[in-house]
This record gives structure tokens, sequence and C-alpha cells, in this order.
């Protein structure tokens, strides 16, 4: 892999490790509140029980995924679904159609509006995008991967 493409692809797989592990222990540090706000969300019941328990384990999974080279694709990959779903959830939250609906987010991006909370995730979108594409075509064109 070319020099400045493996450190972009580093760049971005550094900062999903950060997002992940802040967002997995934020959660994890006040549990009964996140379990408590998961509890408010407009869903389906048996998704409000599960996702408290499943969510930090799959935000961790993302960054171990990240972190070993051998399984880096998959993690940007994984990490671009997971946060295409939160972006769309923001969305979907920003346009009223449920009408108010909690932040189930912890630390400093409970802090954050609706607004700042949507450009921030697509900004991290975009970024995974950006690797995903680096990464794609660089094991395309023979380079290791990243």
């Amino acid at each position: 892999m070319k020099k400045y493409t493996y450190i972009i692809v580093q760049g971005v797989c550094f900062s999903l490790i950060i997002l992940w592990i802040y967002a997995a222990a934020s959660k994890l540090m006040d549990f009964n509140m996140f379990y408590a706000q998961m509890h408010r969300q407009l869903m389906f019941t048996f998704i409000k029980v599960l996702l408290p328990f499943v969510l930090p384990p799959l935000e961790i999974a993302a960054a171990l995924l990240l972190a070993i080279k051998r399984t880096r694709f998959a993690g940007l990959v994984f990490s671009f679904w997971m946060l295409l779903v939160f972006t769309v959830y923001i969305a979907v939250a920003m346009s009223k159609w449920f009408g108010k609906v909690p932040c189930s987010c912890g630390g400093i991006l409970s802090k954050m509006s609706w607004g700042t909370h949507l450009s921030f995730n697509i900004l991290f979108l975009l970024l995974t995008v950006l690797g995903i594409y680096i990464s794609y075509r660089e094991r395309r064109m023979g380079y290791q991967a990243t």
C-alpha cells in the first residue's frame, strides 16, 4: 500500500476505534441510565430489551476488527453498516416522525443537538467510506491490505 493511503486508512481506523470504544464505555459506565433511555425509545419491546445488552459488545467488536490487520476491512464494512443505521435513526428522530425521541447516547455525544449529532455521524460515515474505498482499491491493485 502506498504510504499516504496507508496513513489515511490507519487514521480512519484509529478514529473509528476511538469512537467505538468511547461509545461502548460510556454506555457501560452508566448502564442503568443507558438501559432506561433505551426503554424510552419508540421501538418494539423485544428490541428495547435486547439492544442495551447487544450494542456495547457490537461496538467493542467493531473496534477489535479494526485493530487487527487481518480483519480491518471487515471492521470498516461493519462500522459502515452500524454508522448507517445510527445515522438513519438520527435522521428519523430529527424528522419528528415519532414525535420526541430521546437520545440514548452516552458521554459527550448525549450533549450534542440532533443536528450536530447527525453531522458528526455523517462525517464518520464518510470517513468510513473513504477507508473502505482505499482499502478495496489497494487490495484490487495487489497491494498488501491494511
